[in-house]
């Protein structure tokens, strides 16, 4: 075994030792509970400092190895040119998930927001700016889809009308996102610790993130009930950094008590609840997009932990 890779196995025994809770194993006890998991990555190449000893490459192979041991038959990895030509040594990233036959699809060159953008034009000019790289690495298959950076979609408004009528006379999908777990906000913190090699800081972070992937499960699950009547296709975000890739096993072992069977992201958002009203309507995840829209009564449905503040941590 290689050392960058041995390195990112050791985290992750140490990181996530514990299995799937009790209430998770439970969840899954009947066909009645299943429910399909589309999986998607963002920020290809790179998201987030790199701790030391670590690869971009190693970090792209063990998330990979962990997709596949679960049997997740695609996830669409999602690119900011920007990453690459600041970091060239991360191109074995795309090279390594293309190989895992895995597509690509645009998150803008820069990770860009709609609103956050000086003009549409300027957002949609960024969103262009992918596309040669995607067409590269992508060949004759199709890289059609874009998910809008911070699910920022330009909120209500001319400004996304305008955006999605231009992205789909293109050709594009918007590639919506219902499950996630605020992998990022624990990316940079987590470097800082493994860096110090501060392990009770890191089983901190391990406790609270373990808490909120349970109460995220449980409130998507309770939400969709709630807003459908039962249990849409989630299509999950995660993102490739260190942090994320040392506690995917964790978050599918998770999933997969809960119920979980891992489809592409075409046969999720083809369910109806993904063309209620227009892909990417509004900002934020899917169901809470609809929940606030519809002023749905949330009474009785789970709350999730907050993340934390960890700017200081390990400084």
């Amino acid at each position: 075994m290689k050392p960058t890779l041995r390195l990112l196995a050791l985290l992750c025994g140490a990181l996530f030792a514990a299995g799937p809770s009790a209430a998770a194993d439970a969840a899954a006890d009947t066909a009645a509970d299943r429910f399909d998991v589309a999986v998607t990555v963002d920020d290809l190449p790179v998201h987030g400092p790199l701790p030391r000893g670590l690869t971009r490459a190693g970090i792209a192979r063990s998330y990979i190895e962990t997709l596949k041991r679960h049997g997740v038959p695609e996830a669409y990895g999602f690119v900011n040119g920007k990453g690459l030509r600041e970091h060239p040594d991360s191109s074995e990233v795309l090279v390594r998930w293309r190989q895992a036959g895995y597509p690509l699809g645009n998150h803008t060159f820069s990770h860009l927001g709609l609103s956050q953008a000086p003009s549409l034009q300027a957002w949609l000019d960024d969103a262009a700016a992918n596309e040669a790289l995607l067409g590269e690495r992508m060949g004759e298959d199709d890289w059609h889809w874009l998910r809008y950076p911070f699910l920022d979609a330009g909120g209500k408004g001319e400004r996304h009308d305008q955006a999605l009528a231009r992205l789909k006379a293109q050709g594009y999908r918007v590639a919506d996102v219902a499950l996630g777990f605020d992998d990022w906000a624990y990316t940079d913190a987590y470097a800082r610790c493994l860096d110090k090699g501060d392990e009770a800081a890191i089983a901190r972070m391990k406790e609270g993130y373990l808490a909120r992937i349970d109460a995220q499960i449980a409130r998507n699950k309770a939400l969709s009930e709630r807003l459908y009547g039962r249990v849409v296709p989630q299509v999950l975000l995660t993102h490739l950094g260190a942090w994320s890739a040392a506690t995917l096993p964790t978050v599918l072992d998770r999933l997969d008590a809960a119920g979980a069977r891992y489809v592409t992201l075409a046969q999720a958002q083809a369910d109806a609840a993904y063309r209620d009203d227009s892909p990417g309507a509004g900002n934020g995840a899917l169901m809470e997009r609809k929940a606030q829209e519809r002023r749905t009564d949330l009474d009785g449905v789970p709350t999730v932990p907050p993340v934390g503040d960890f700017g200081q941590l390990c400084r």
